[in-house]
C-alpha cells in the first residue's frame, strides 16, 4: 500500500511532468537520429557501390 502512495505522490508532483517532458524529447531525438542514420546510409551504400565497380573495372 505503501508504494501506491509514493506512485501518486510521483504523478502529482512536478518531478513527473518533468520525467514526462525529458522522455518526450528522447523519443524526438532518437526520431531523427533514426532517420538521419538511415539517409546518410543509403547515400554511403551508393557510395561504395561506386567504388567498388570502379575497382573492378580496372
Amino acid at each position: 500500500m505503501r508504494a501506491l502512495s509514493t506512485i501518486k505522490k510521483f504523478f502529482h508532483s512536478d518531478d513527473a511532468t518533468t520525467a514526462v517532458e525529458y522522455a518526450v524529447l528522447l523519443a524526438m531525438i532518437l526520431v531523427a537520429v533514426i532517420i538521419g542514420v538511415t539517409t546518410a546510409g543509403g547515400g554511403v551504400g551508393t557510395w561504395w557501390t561506386d567504388i567498388k565497380t570502379k575497382i573492378d573495372s580496372y
